[in-house]
């Protein structure tokens, strides 16, 4: 079967797991500086990010045509 999904909603998907592995990075690196202002408030982008991707990634998967098993 042919996916119906078009290509920018993977990308989209894809990106957000980019984002949010970003955000914990550089939160991580704030953490480790002392910043522990700015390592919350990565943190809480990186989890929107997370949430947004996996929620994302869920409606993909819904659509994918996977074909049956004879």
């Amino acid at each position: 079967m042919v996916n119906t999904m078009s290509k920018n909603n993977y990308d989209y998907a894809a990106d957000l797991h980019i984002y949010a592995a970003h955000a914990h990075t550089a939160a991580a690196a704030a953490h480790h500086r002392g910043d522990h202002e700015a390592a919350e408030e990565l943190s809480s982008k990186a989890q929107e990010y997370s949430m947004a991707a996996s929620e994302k990634t869920f409606e993909v998967a819904k659509q994918i045509q996977v074909p049956m098993r004879a």
